[in-house]
């Protein structure tokens, strides 16, 4: 049986139109308890995510907007240049609005995509959660990390929840395997081709 990603995501996603507030997002996030929101448009089509990252910016500067020489780690550094992070994290931090703030555009996923595509879709962009939309580009739902691991939790799954272990063969060759809450993607057949 193929499990998709509308039969784990989460309808209720959070949204906020481009023109809402830096605290307005913040309140959004965590009324919501999630690590994300989708920007939309009048029409719900997504035009772009704000997470905690890019709210957190504001915080990482505050010192070197009040004038000390405060500098992002390396580590944190390279990670933005790896991930293609346009911009000056610096304009994020001085951003007022969605807008400003979102990441553009937004790593969706359709509703009919497989948890493995989205598994391996969240793993290529380093992001914790996907946001679902429809063929029109409306948001339809978001998808998490958590919402994907629902898959061994199923009844009749070769996965046993007790143990924390179980394993599936996707439908494009991908092997998804948990052992003690670990999950690990792998294509077999990648070194045959």
């Amino acid at each position: 049986m193929r499990i998709t990603v509308k039969d784990v995501m989460d309808p209720r996603a959070a949204s906020v139109h481009a023109d809402t507030s830096f605290k307005d997002v913040a309140e959004v996030l965590v009324a919501h308890e999630t690590g994300a929101v989708a920007v939309v448009d009048d029409e719900r089509r997504v035009m772009g995510v704000v997470s905690e990252a890019d709210l957190m910016r504001k915080e990482e500067f505050r010192e070197q907007y009040h004038g000390e020489s405060y500098r992002p780690p390396l580590r944190t550094r390279l990670r933005r240049r790896v991930a293609g992070q346009p911009g000056d994290p610096r304009e994020k931090a001085a951003a007022g609005t969605a807008a400003a703030l979102m990441t553009a555009p937004a790593v969706t996923v359709p509703p009919h995509a497989s948890t493995v595509a989205a598994a391996r879709i969240m793993d290529e962009a380093g992001i914790r959660q996907l946001v679902v939309v429809d063929g029109e580009g409306r948001l339809a739902g978001v998808v998490t990390r958590r919402d994907l691991l629902k898959v061994f939790l199923r009844d009749g799954d070769d996965g046993d929840a007790e143990t924390g272990t179980g394993r599936r063969d996707g439908r494009d060759g991908v092997v998804v395997e948990v052992r003690n809450g670990i999950v690990t993607l792998s294509d077999p057949g990648a070194l045959t081709r």
